[in-house]
């Protein structure tokens, strides 16, 4: 499903559709990693990517920085 879609769901009055949305957008922040090392290969910064991920630079450089320095 894309994002917008799943957002949207993510507000169902229905708990099952609510939740099953919610996992679904929960599993694609957790893949997001390929492209975060992508864009910083690129030279992009934190904030950067924070802006388009719709995050905060310090949630974005939290769950990534380990992995990224490791890569």
């Amino acid at each position: 499903e894309n994002a917008p879609a799943l957002a949207a769901a993510a507000d169902s009055s229905d708990p099952r559709t609510g939740l099953r949305a919610v996992a679904a957008l929960r599993n694609c922040w957790s893949s997001s990693g390929a492209q975060v090392d992508n864009a910083r290969e690129h030279g992009w910064s934190w904030q950067e990517i924070a802006e388009i991920l719709g995050v905060s630079r310090q949630a974005v450089h939290k769950k990534h920085a380990r992995r990224a320095r490791a890569h």
